[in-house]
């Protein structure tokens, strides 16, 4: 029989108070959310007011003097929309159509139906199209297998003219939509060229081969001229495998940034972005309440729990602020040739780095960094982008490349004029450069910077 005793055990544990979770929560929020999370508090808290707000624009600055080239197109013959009709219902219906027509863009479905639309066929093979054509993705293939698509409602003639229909359709602009994948996008469009190579088909199923450039062997395996078979590799290249993403709509996402680096006399300033944030400050009201001594103990208690709570909130999101300046200024300190030269001379950069340069935790630097951007002469960065790992040079000198570095250095290669080389190309070219890369690491950096293989390119 088991007995239970009491016993006792010390043990060492790191307890954070509620203030000191909220710090570190207020210290990985990006701008955005840190204004969200202040119009949060300053509806929990009564204590805590706003001193003032530069993102918001006061009623005496609207109605101030408009700028000159507010008045042009009030005395211009066109006012920038067309009133129709006798009621300003209608006129505001139109002028919001008129807007989504220029800001809106076509999708790959709008795009098909439309011709669809315009082509003399009968009812029933229309209503078939109609459904393969809803049915593709933004690549512009199958969501679901053809043959499902119908499941109630079928037109007359369903199964038997589901081939005439797909063929219909593959030969709309894009050509090679309405296809299982890229490999019979591509046989779709090479049955539509007026002069393709007899062995053109046959060499589509052989694209790494293409890739690699292993034209003999091809033409070899093909029994074609080996002529022919790199006439097919040129005609390959200029064709889409993926036909429908030219109109998927692009995911615009805003970038708000943190900090701002700007060059000045020679000399780089780091400004932050406090035009976002409005000014905090204690309410009088409670700061009167407090000094009261007429008001009652539970009164007393709210209020100086609300002004307590109010202190260390603004005083966490400054702790933010100067915390998150001085990892932009050493940021700057140890990537000046970035800053003064371009990405590809980003340097290898780590958060221990950072954290041993400013006497803090590589825990808080990553904080820090986690979701803020700087604006720079380059463009927006995420800081994270500024932290990369060190790929040694070859030599007796062993320099030092980030790998953030050579990405910017592969894709300078293909953007000037080598747009077909392949990985072993770009890995050769580095190599003369001093820099020893395996082709499957160049093509790793090469996918992660977004671009084709030689063969889609």
């Amino acid at each position: 029989m088991q007995l239970q005793r009491p016993a006792l055990s010390q043990e060492q544990r790191l307890v954070l108070a509620q203030q000191q979770i909220q710090s570190v929560e207020l210290m990985a929020l990006p701008i955005v959310e840190l204004r969200e999370k202040i119009e949060e508090m300053l509806e929990q808290n009564p204590a805590l007011e706003v001193l003032e707000d530069p993102a918001v624009l006061s009623l005496d600055a609207a109605a101030g003097p408009r700028k000159e080239e507010d008045a042009w197109f009030e005395t211009s013959s066109d006012p920038g929309f067309v009133q129709r009709g006798s009621g300003p219902a209608e006129s505001d219906e139109h002028h919001n159509f008129i807007e989504g027509v220029l800001s809106r863009e076509e999708t790959l479905q709008e795009h098909l139906l439309r011709q669809l639309q315009l082509q003399p066929i009968d009812e029933d093979l229309r209503r078939i199209c109609e459904g393969l054509i809803r049915n593709l993705d933004d690549d512009g293939f199958h969501k679901q297998p053809p043959e499902s698509i119908f499941e109630q409602e079928a037109p007359p003639g369903w199964p038997r003219r589901l081939p005439e229909a797909l063929r219909f359709v593959q030969a709309l602009e894009p050509e090679g939509s309405c296809t299982s994948g890229y490999l019979e996008s591509l046989k779709v469009q090479i049955s539509q060229l007026p002069a393709a190579p007899s062995c053109m088909m046959s060499a589509a199923d052989h694209l790494d081969l293409l890739e690699r450039g292993k034209f003999v062997e091809l033409a070899k395996m093909l029994g074609a001229p080996v002529e022919e078979v790199e006439r097919c590799y040129e005609l390959i290249r200029e064709l889409s495998p993926f036909p429908g993403r030219q109109y998927a709509a692009a995911e615009v996402r805003y970038v708000v940034p943190d900090v701002q680096v700007i060059r000045k006399e020679g000399e780089f300033v780091i400004i932050l972005n406090d035009e976002e944030i409005p000014v905090l400050g204690l309410s009088p009201f409670f700061m009167k309440l407090n000094d009261e001594k007429s008001a009652g103990m539970e009164a007393r208690d709210f209020v100086r729990e609300n002004l307590k709570e109010a202190r260390w909130f603004i005083s966490s999101i400054n702790r933010r602020n100067h915390t998150l300046l001085r990892v932009s200024r050493a940021i700057v300190e140890f990537q000046r040739s970035f800053f003064s030269s371009g990405p590809k001379y980003l340097s290898p950069l780590t958060l221990k780095d950072i954290a041993e340069e400013l006497g803090l935790n590589e825990s808080t630097i990553s904080r820090a960094a986690n979701g803020k951007y700087m604006q720079t002469d380059w463009g927006i960065f995420e800081l994270r982008y500024f932290f990369t790992n060190s790929i040694s040079g070859m030599g007796s000198s062993g320099s030092q490349y980030s790998k953030g570095g050579v990405k910017e250095l592969i894709r300078e290669i293909l953007s000037q004029g080598r747009r077909g080389s392949s990985d072993q190309e770009i890995a050769g070219i580095l190599a003369k450069r001093g820099i020893s890369l395996a082709r499957r690491t160049v093509a790793k950096y090469r996918k992660e910077l977004g671009l084709e293989s030689s063969y889609r390119r």
